[in-house]
């Protein structure tokens, strides 16, 4: 499971107002790279690959993810930090047993 925060699915249906979907979700994924050895990806998408999981957060938000990240994203919280300096998204990922000062990668 991966748990979306208000925040989080706040700023994901904003997000996508602004893009102009209405329906689909925010394709979260992990790539090689990074200081840390792995990296996470977003991306918008309007609706779920074949295979996906699927997790759905308040405000009707969702949020996709292929099955090779899911092995690295399990019981993550994806939150929005909306500090004027560190605005973004946030990764509570349980799985990570290393992150980079940025938090946009990290060792499994």
């Amino acid at each position: 499971m991966i748990e979306i925060s208000a925040t989080a699915a706040h700023k994901i249906r904003s997000l996508m107002a602004k893009q102009g979907i209405s329906d689909g979700g925010l394709r979260v994924g992990v790539k090689g790279g990074g200081c840390s050895g792995l990296s996470y990806t977003f991306s918008w998408e309007r609706e779920p690959r074949l295979g996906d999981e699927v997790f759905d957060g308040p405000e009707g938000a969702k949020i996709f993810v292929d099955r090779k990240s899911y092995l690295f994203l399990k019981g993550t919280m994806l939150d929005y930090d909306t500090a004027l300096l560190t605005q973004g998204f946030v990764f509570n990922n349980p799985n990570a047993k290393a992150t980079c000062g940025c938090g946009s990668s990290f060792g499994a």
